[in-house]
C-alpha cells in the first residue's frame, strides 16, 4: 500500500530539502500539513501541490 502522508522529515527527503526548511514551510503554511494526534504529517497530495505551485511560479 502506498503512503498517503509523510512526516515532516520524510517530506523534506522527498522534496530534497533540509528538515529545517521543511519545518519552516509547514510553520508558515506554505507547505500544508495535518495534525494527527501529536504528529504533524504532510499529505502526498499537498507535496504534489507544493511542487506544482512552484513549477507554475517559475
Amino acid at each position: 500500500m502506498e503512503k498517503l502522508a509523510f512526516s515532516v522529515r520524510e517530506a523534506a527527503e522527498v522534496l530534497g530539502i533540509g528538515q529545517t526548511l521543511a519545518k519552516e514551510l509547514v510553520r508558515t503554511g506554505e507547505l500544508r500539513s495535518i495534525k494527527v494526534g501529536r504528529r504533524r504529517l504532510v499529505a502526498k497530495v499537498d507535496l504534489e501541490s507544493f511542487v506544482e505551485d512552484r513549477r507554475e511560479a517559475a
